[in-house]
């Protein structure tokens, strides 16, 4: 069910309506003793896998640029604003209204989906200030871990002065996500000439106004929350218990490749002194 609130003049207001619930895919152990929080992986490897070749015919951010719809950079007037609202209005078939304010900004909904590949941490449930021992408990720092479900997506009531960042922090925020910010990051997603093109969207972008330019139309333009990859892992985003548990990952890699290596050269030694063994000398 979706909840409409009426915007400020000077912050924009933020609603979720829910789809869908979280799945879990990792889990902490409250009653562990250690004093990290704790975080297991329910992945089998750190490094990602390699992508089936028809997954690369998706365009990313590598799109030519005179191909690029840049709905952002339209001039707009008031009345275009208003021109646009009408018009964005009247294609919807829901309740997903736009409105303008008498300041001449505007309020709306946008639909985010959810792209994630590794589990996002929210703080664990309470269970009061004291254990089943009437002992008070320790202030030692805890999470659980969850996978959202991939097919996930969530409607979000924001301004016309909303940017980007602020989307993202709330998306957050109504997940009771404790995640830094800077670990995700908007894109939006077109589909033209039987082609995905995907672009990162810059964080002081206003989402709602590529929502008006575009129109209601979710393959022109829609909105997709997925990791930010910049090239390089920035390790500084990450907990202390993450990064012990990445190393843990590492070293169980390591301990494989190293297994499987020498089975593969005990067996090669194997045949070999079995084909000098049946051979006669010549």
């Amino acid at each position: 069910m979706t909840n409409e609130a009426s915007s400020s003049d000077k912050s924009p207001s933020f609603e979720m309506t829910w789809g869908s619930s979280t799945s879990s895919g990792y889990c902490s152990d409250e009653e562990s003793d250690s004093e990290f929080e704790q975080y297991f992986t329910a992945r089998t490897s750190f490094f990602p896998k390699a992508r089936k070749a028809n997954v690369t015919a998706n365009v990313t951010a590598s799109v030519k640029q005179d191909e690029q719809i840049e709905w952002g950079k339209q001039e707009l007037t008031t009345a275009d604003i208003q021109q646009k609202v009408k018009e964005y209005n009247a294609q919807i078939n829901s309740n997903l209204f736009m409105n303008m304010n008498k300041d001449g900004s505007y309020t709306g909904f946008i639909k985010v989906q959810f792209k994630l590949a590794r589990p996002v941490s929210v703080p664990p449930p309470k269970k009061g200030g004291h254990d089943a021992g009437g002992k008070k408990a320790s202030g030692v720092k805890r999470r659980t871990s969850f996978y959202l479900p991939k097919d996930a997506s969530k409607h979000l009531h924001i301004s016309s002065r909303t940017s980007a960042r602020e989307v993202i922090e709330a998306l957050l925020k109504k997940f009771t996500v404790v995640d830094n910010p800077g670990k995700f990051a908007l894109f939006e997603r077109s589909e033209r000439h039987d082609q995905v093109y995907v672009r990162k969207v810059s964080d002081d972008e206003r989402p709602l106004r590529l929502r008006l330019c575009s129109g209601p139309n979710e393959k022109v333009l829609s909105f997709v929350l997925k990791e930010n990859e910049t090239g390089e892992v920035n390790w500084h985003a990450f907990s202390m218990p993450e990064l012990k548990n990445f190393l843990r990952i590492l070293q169980r890699e390591e301990e494989e490749h190293v297994k499987q290596i020498v089975q593969r050269y005990a067996l090669a030694r194997t045949k070999m002194r079995e084909a000098l063994a049946g051979s006669t000398p010549g």
